[in-house]
């Protein structure tokens, strides 16, 4: 009687499960039932969001780590290791604004080997723009800057560059843009002692005049003056221009 007891209460939870199975799984039984013999069926799963949370952070990280080593020396920026892709991107830089192209590009290729793949994006970026720089390419430096969401240079400066990039040309440019160069120095040379001549004539006519080799180491002389105020204004703006931000 046990026995049989034992055995009617396990048929009776098989059938239990039984009907549970089937009670959960009749939905499905009925949709295979209505798919033809045979057929498939494509399931589409939703894509998965990136995730740009954690990228802008990092981005953000890194724009922090080149805030902070950018008042490191050079030999200590080439002994960085923790923040070593950001020591370089300063390196490159500065190359740039020495206007050294090669040095910079091999500045930023390091960078850009060293740098996680959600940096690189930006890194390429400042390297566009920085060896824009260094090649005297006004054109390509403004969109570069646009595209790194910052100001583009204003249009004193794309003329000095520009001007500078047909005087002193970068070396990939070739013999022809080199002479090109040499010639029209010379000739801004001579146009600016011819100026200088005509101020030193003109001051002197009441006194009498000058002869041609004293008026022409006098104007030498008032030109060199007037470049030499020319370039300390600009370099004072330029430390005021950059102590502003920090300010």
């Amino acid at each position: 009687m046990q026995s049989g007891g034992s055995t009617a209460g396990e048929d009776s939870s098989a059938r239990g499960e039984h009907s549970a199975w089937g009670h959960s799984y009749g939905p499905l039984r009925r949709a295979r039932r209505a798919l033809p013999r045979g057929g498939r069926q494509t399931v589409e799963w939703r894509p998965m969001a990136p995730k740009q949370r954690q990228i802008r952070i990092e981005q953000r990280g890194a724009a922090d780590a080149i805030g902070a080593l950018e008042q490191r020396s050079d030999e200590e920026l080439e002994s960085e290791t923790k923040y070593k892709s950001a020591a370089l991107t300063i390196l490159g830089a500065r190359a740039a604004e020495r206007f050294d192209a090669e040095q910079a590009r091999g500045y930023f290729e390091r960078a850009i080997a060293a740098a996680r793949p959600q940096e690189r994006m930006q890194i390429r970026r400042m390297a566009d723009a920085s060896l824009a720089l260094a090649e005297r390419r006004a054109g390509d430096l403004k969109d570069a800057v646009e595209r790194l969401g910052q100001a583009p240079p204003s249009g004193r400066q794309m003329f000095a560059l520009r001007a500078m990039g047909l005087l002193v040309p970068p070396a990939s440019a070739g013999i022809l843009a080199r002479l090109r160069g040499i010639t029209l120095i010379l000739a801004l040379i001579v146009v600016l002692i011819a100026v200088g001549l005509g101020v030193v004539e003109l001051v002197s006519l009441p006194f009498g005049g000058l002869g041609l080799a004293p008026g022409i180491l006098l104007g030498l002389f008032v030109v060199i003056a007037v470049l030499g105020v020319i370039a300390a204004i600009g370099r004072r703006r330029r430390d005021r221009a950059a102590k502003a931000p920090a300010s």
